[in-house]
């Protein structure tokens, strides 16, 4: 492997990146960032400064005291690499975040009810187990689909949550817990069936699967309901991820109007111990974004 070298002066005048031994030959190496919550960065954040390679990539996330990864195409990906990835966070302790197990972004699969909608997601589900076992995920993204517009929306959501009851029968033996997502309609996922987090919360509590629960996307979530503290107070027995981008431009913490220093402040002190998903671009090109990345986190992360 041709994993980049970076000169001294690089490391100590150029950027202030914390670097370890596996990525810089260097006598003396500045110690990792010590984060509070596991941010976990996805493949091509950091790619201008770690290389395309993405073992390079999660072993400079690691250099850089991130302790958490997440890759939403995991299950698109050769079944070697996955377990080449593995064998790297194993070896750098990185916790394996979520992947998408199902998604559908144009169709009324689940509010719809039809039976052949329900075993395609059904099916999709079975799939992701061997997967989430072999990079030892223990959460997957569900995305239910769109509004049926030819049935009530009480109708719809009955629809829902019988399909996630069966898909939780198959996940709970494995320990794997799906996560539902609501999406924005104003910017990104106009018709999509879950779109708010007090909606989620009433499935998951009618579905009662220790393998249904929310993922709360910050970006989302400020877009389609604001009050973001709040609603993640009264959403918090059935939230199990959080995922993490500014508003406006779904970019790194600070580019936007979201106080991300109180919001993780405020989940630092429920003791949450999963992972912060930082699916987002950067708002800077090459090395001087991926580094405006880093030390956003850092500032955001320094609310003790």
């Amino acid at each position: 492997m041709n994993r980049r070298k970076f000169t001294q002066s690089t490391l100590v005048a150029g950027l202030g990146i914390a670097t370890g031994p596996s990525l810089f030959a260097q006598s003396v190496a500045v110690a990792p960032h010590s984060f509070n919550l596991n941010y976990a960065p996805h493949l091509g954040m950091f790619k201008n400064m770690a290389g395309d390679d993405p073992i390079d990539q999660l072993n400079f996330m690691a250099d850089q005291g991130f302790t958490a990864f997440e890759d939403n195409n995991m299950n698109t990906r050769p079944i070697a690499l996955q377990e080449k990835m593995a064998a790297t966070m194993r070896k750098r302790n990185l916790t394996m975040g979520v992947f998408v197990a199902y998604k559908d972004f144009r169709n009324p699969t689940l509010a719809s009810g039809k039976a052949d909608a329900r075993q395609d997601f059904l099916d999709q589900i079975k799939t992701a187990v061997p997967v989430a076992k072999r990079v030892n995920a223990k959460w997957v993204t569900v995305v239910p689909g769109t509004v049926d517009l030819k049935l009530v929306e009480d109708y719809q959501t009955a629809n829902v949550i019988e399909s996630l009851k069966q898909a939780s029968a198959i996940l709970e033996p494995h320990g794997i817990v799906m996560v539902l997502e609501p999406l924005n309609w104003y910017r990104n996922h106009a018709g999509l069936f879950l779109k708010e987090s007090p909606q989620a919360f009433q499935i998951c509590r009618a579905v009662n699967s220790p393998s249904c629960k929310i993922l709360f996307d910050i970006y989302h979530q400020q877009i389609q309901e604001g009050n973001l503290i709040p609603n993640i107070e009264k959403c918090w027995d059935e939230i199990a991820y959080f995922q993490i981008g500014d508003n406006p431009g779904r970019k790194e913490p600070t580019t936007g109007e979201i106080n991300y220093k109180n919001i993780f402040k405020y989940i630092h002190s429920r003791d949450f111990t999963g992972v912060m998903g930082m699916e987002h671009g950067n708002s800077r090109p090459d090395k001087a974004g991926e580094l405006a990345v880093i030390n956003a986190y850092k500032e955001v992360d320094s609310f003790l």
